[in-house]
Formats: C-alpha cells, structure tokens, sequence
C-alpha cells in the first residue's frame, strides 16, 4: 500500500488510543513524520515508528513548528471536541489537515470548519474509514442493484466494549465527546448516511451513558439501531469473548459483518488522501447533521418499532 513520494506530517494527540493507527499508516505510505505533540509526555509508541520525530508538550511551540512550512499534513487525533480548534489551527499554518471521526460534534462548528477551509484555500479530510470496508462496498453495491423500490428494513446492531476507564475518560462527558452516538455510533452513522441518504424521521427508545437505541426512517431504508459498551449486551452468538466488538447489520434478512475494522483501513485513508482521492468536509456533513439530530431527540420508552435487543435489556 506504499505512496511513493516525501510527504512529511506532524500529529497532534500523539498520545491517544487511535494515535497509533495514524502512525502506522504514515509508515505504510512511506510518509515522515516531523513533528508530534501532546499534553502528556507518555508517547513512546512513536519510537516504534519514527524514533527521530520531534515531540514538545508545549503547544506554542507545535504551531511554530507547523509555521515553518516543513509540513504537508497535520493529523489531529485529538479528543472530539478538539478537532474543530486543532483542524483550523492546521489550516491557518498552512497545511491540510487529517482528522479522526467524528470530524466535528455539532453543524454549528463544522460550518467554522468550512469557512477556514475557504479562508486559507487548504483542506481537511476526514478519515471515514467503513466506505472503504469490503463488506460496505459489497452492501452499497447490493442496495444499487435491488430490483424493488420498496424500502429495506435493517437491523443494526453495534457492541464494543468498554471497561469502566471510559466513563471517567473524556469520552464519558457527552459535552467533549458528543456523547455515545457521536463518540463510537459516528462509524454507522456515515455509513448509513453514505448508503442509504438522509433521515425523514429520528425515534429514540432508549439513551444511556452505556448504550442507545432507535428507529431511523432514511430516504433508502428503515433502520433500527442498537449500540452498546457494556458487555453486558453482547449477542449470545459470541459468548465466551465478551471483550470482543459485534458490528453486524441485516437487510431483509441478508447478514452484513463489518466487525473488523482494521487498522490496514487507516492506511487506505491516507493513501488515497495523498492520491488527491480523500474524503472532503462535504462527505462529513450529513453523519454530522444526523447525530445532532440524535442527541436533541427524547427517548419515547421501549414501544413501538424497537431492536429486537432492546428487548432483552
């Protein structure tokens, strides 16, 4: 998956969970990196992939390092509430940005995303890494060749467990995560978006800091949802690896598995980001607009139209 070239980056977040992925792909594009920065000092993973990279916690520093223009892409794995101020700070050093999901938490501040992509002609790309997964493309090739017009339903259902550091972590304070749809539900929420258009209509049965459930009526399919971090609500068909993530949908009764989402998929992005192929602010918009959606909906209780797993909770 080599690009050949000298493309040079700087990542901000180094010290993140998904840091590690970004370094990896960097390395499998035959990128550099140059520059790295975090807050804590506990970055040693970045030795495993570029011993020689520079590092500073002091973020004045960072940015005049990115103003000396050594750098083609800044990587912004930062928490979610970060990415707007760090993504536009790349911008205005002039360099285009790559940035984990969820791009942004709210319209409010993927729109000021926008406007200083325009202001400083430089780009963001956000890494939507399931539109490039095979069992994806194989579901939106199956939807383009449906031979009834009549809408699907599906049934979605999205475990990954978590231990009890995520509730005291950032990511267990909905107003710096976004929440659980933003934080973990982002990755099905673009996929739908991308495969089956915008929602008519948002029912949410349940909202708990551990997991959320719903009915999502979009132009091209019925979809109820079920995500969850407590492993407690794993699937009986995986019993015996309670620790292990259930990324499963069906349409009509067809199975679609997307369980593994490796981090070969990182490297993907970033190859078809340096082809000049990468995925724009626009293609964010619509996951953005529904999880706002989401997060303003009030739960209607467990009635109604609901995941079959709401049930048994």
């Amino acid at each position: 998956m080599s690009v050949t070239g000298s493309n040079k980056f700087a990542i901000i977040g180094l010290a993140g969970y998904i840091a590690s992925r970004h370094l990896a792909a960097m390395k499998n594009v035959g990128g550099s990196l140059l520059y790295s920065h975090d807050l804590s000092d506990s970055v040693g993973i970045v030795d495993r992939y570029f011993p020689d990279a520079g590092f500073t916690v002091n973020p004045s520093c960072f940015r005049k390092e990115l103003e000396k223009g050594a750098v083609d892409y800044l990587s912004v794995c930062t928490p979610n509430y970060l990415h707007t101020p760090h993504s536009i700070s790349g911008l205005e050093c002039g360099v285009d940005v790559i940035c984990e999901k969820p791009l942004a938490t709210s319209m409010k501040d993927l729109e000021l995303m926008e406007m200083a992509e325009l202001r400083t002609g430089r780009q963001i790309h956000p890494i939507l890494q399931l539109r490039l997964h095979p069992e994806i493309i194989s579901l939106r090739h199956f939807m383009e060749n449906r031979a009834t017009d009549t809408l699907p339903d599906i049934d979605l259902t999205y475990v990954t467990p978590r231990g009890a550091w995520y509730m005291e972590s950032w990511k267990g304070d909905p107003q710096r995560s976004g929440g659980l749809i933003a934080n973990i539900g982002i990755h099905f929420i673009d996929m739908l978006g991308w495969i089956f258009g915008n929602t008519s209509h948002i029912t949410i049965h349940h909202s708990s800091p551990d997991c959320i459930s719903g009915l999502l009526l979009l132009k091209k399919g019925r979809v109820r949802f079920f995500l969850s971090i407590n492993k407690a609500h794993m699937p009986h068909s995986t019993e015996g690896d309670t620790w292990k993530a259930c990324r499963c949908m069906t349409v009509d009764g067809n199975p679609f598995d997307f369980s593994d989402i490796s981090g070969e998929l990182h490297s993907l992005s970033y190859a078809r980001i340096l082809e000049g192929k990468g995925f724009s602010t626009r293609d964010a918009r619509l996951s953005v607009e529904i999880i706002e959606k989401i997060r303003s909906a009030v739960p209607q209780g467990v009635k109604g139209d609901c995941h079959p797993m709401l049930l048994n909770i």
